[in-house]
Parts: structure tokens; C-alpha cells; sequence
């Protein structure tokens, strides 16, 4: 799978433990935490766009 850069929110600083973003070649989002960099979740833009959507909403049930 190609991906792009792995990207980290610059609020992060320079901590060592964030969660990282990339895009792959197919356009779908890549998110993994960056102590555990192997670990990665994959999800289509439409997805993950609801996802933070969602969290920024605060509409996530428990």
C-alpha cells in the first residue's frame, strides 16, 4: 500500500505518544498511534470524515 507522509496535528508538540494521519494512494485515510506504529486502522475518507464530524458534535452513543 502506498501511502503519503505520516502526519501528526501540531498540537501534539513534540510528544512522542499522538496519533499520526496519511492518505494512501486509493484515497483512504490511514490513522495510527505512533507508539504502536504497526497498528494502523484504515477507513475511506466519507468514514472518517463522519468520524470527526461526530466527535467534534459530540454525537458519539457509549
Amino acid at each position: 500500500m502506498s501511502i503519503s507522509t505520516w502526519q501528526k496535528s501540531s498540537y501534539s508538540g513534540n510528544a512522542s505518544n499522538c496519533l499520526e494521519l496519511a492518505e494512501a494512494a486509493d484515497e483512504s485515510v490511514l490513522l495510527r498511534e505512533s507508539d504502536e506504529p504497526s497498528a494502523v486502522i484504515v477507513a475511506s475518507r466519507a468514514v472518517f470524515g463522519g468520524l470527526v464530524r461526530a466527535t467534534r458534535c459530540d454525537v458519539i452513543d457509549s
